[in-house]
């Protein structure tokens, strides 16, 4: 398949059209973004009462994990919203990234498997598979394109849609649904980060403060309906935002540390903002990745105040509510950038008590804040040392 572009040879403009979002503060976009404005109390941040009915059916429901379940019901979200997708299904993609994939039936599976006279059902691989979640969708859609999974960590779901905006920038699918899952809020994995002294004790995040202590766990999925500006046009779809650049980088530094002076989080900033044709002096709001652990918080603040300089955007973390949801979260964050950019709105940074003085941010968002949209930068970084950051746009005619 050779590659498409414009009459002058440059890339193809990408927009949403479709949002869909299942996260601990609500099931649905609408539930989602009012939960982000309140303070969520002692995590982990779980989808509480979850039921897929509604999506899937039960039959259906039992052959897949929790993760890819969220996604199912976030792409179900996303589709209706984006409308009427009456074009080649081939050239749609699924690009759905997890950190950890089917975590509940790997534990299944191998619990299973140690029980003399256990019979592991045929069920459990597929479930556990990383590339579950991607595979369904394109199943029950019929989408035909390029089918992907992303694990990069924590940086995963920004990372999926930075790789589904290449996909229809240079012509390999003319739209995508795109995004990050996950469901690993178990006990091994509380237990794995707790003894890496990465989880907080006390169950509360608290992005940029003083006294963090950690991250807390969070769960769910967010998917996006990217398509190429033509194509939307074209059905007459309501756009929601562009996505005007994306970049990655590697710290190549250490397994689970960010690089002490943040050089390949730095770079991906710039890269990004290049890949958009923007300045640093465009951007209107950084969606921070914002753990509240010590050293992210720090690196990414520093970061931050190095790019921006004195005249920094607001800037928030949405995980003092949502929780980590690891490979999800960076696809969630770029929904909410969506979203502020739909309501004139910018969600706060709960969580935050008082500020680490040697944190130089200097606009943190401390309540929901009125708003006038512009560029957002949403970062992602993740063990390994994967930085994804996404540039996020109202969209403008022309």
């Amino acid at each position: 398949m050779g590659v498409m572009s414009d009459s002058e040879g440059k890339k193809r403009r990408v927009v949403v059209t479709g949002v869909g979002v299942i996260a601990a503060t609500g099931v649905g976009a609408e539930s989602f973004w009012k939960g982000l404005l309140t303070e969520p109390g002692v995590g982990p941040h779980e989808v509480k009462g979850w039921d897929p009915e509604p999506w899937i059916p039960r039959k259906e429901s039992r052959r897949l994990d929790r993760f890819s379940q969220f996604a199912l019901g976030a792409a179900a979200e996303a589709l209706d919203q984006a409308g009427d997708f009456t074009a080649d299904p081939d050239r749609v993609a699924v690009s759905v990234a997890t950190g950890i994939g089917g975590l509940a039936s790997l534990e299944e599976l191998i619990q299973g498997s140690y029980e003399e006279g256990t019979r592991v059902s045929p069920l459990l691989i597929p479930m556990m598979m990383c590339n579950a979640a991607a595979a369904a969708i394109s199943i029950k859609y019929g989408f035909g394109g390029p089918a992907t999974t992303q694990v990069v960590a924590c940086a995963a779901g920004a990372q999926a849609i930075s790789d589904a905006l290449r996909a229809i920038q240079w012509g390999y699918a003319d739209a995508a649904v795109a995004g990050g899952a996950e469901g690993a809020v178990r006990r091994p994995t509380e237990a794995g980060f707790a003894s890496a002294k990465a989880l907080s004790p006390s169950g509360i995040a608290r992005p940029f403060s003083v006294d963090r202590d950690g991250f807390v766990l969070g769960e769910g999925a967010a998917l996006l309906v990217l398509e190429e500006l033509e194509r939307a046009r074209s059905r007459g779809a309501k756009i929601l935002a562009e996505i005007g650049g994306a970049a990655s980088t590697a710290d190549a530094y250490h397994i689970t540390a960010p690089h002490p002076a943040g050089n390949g989080a730095e770079r991906a900033i710039h890269l990004a903002l290049k890949d958009a044709g923007l300045r640093p002096s465009d951007v209107a709001y950084i969606n921070a990745h914002g753990t509240g652990t010590g050293l992210n918080d720090l690196t990414e603040g520093t970061v931050i105040a190095r790019v921006f300089g004195d005249d920094q955007p607001p800037v928030s973390s949405i995980k003092g509510t949502t929780g980590h949801a690891l490979g999800a979260s960076g696809a969630i964050e770029a929904a909410t950038a969506v979203l502020a950019i739909e309501r004139h709105q910018l969600p706060p940074n709960i969580g935050l008590t008082e500020q680490d003085p040697q944190i130089p941010l200097t606009a943190i968002v401390r309540e929901p804040l009125d708003w006038t949209p512009g560029p957002v930068v949403s970062n992602s970084f993740g063990f390994g040392g994967h930085n994804a950051v996404l540039v996020i746009t109202p969209y403008v005619e022309g």
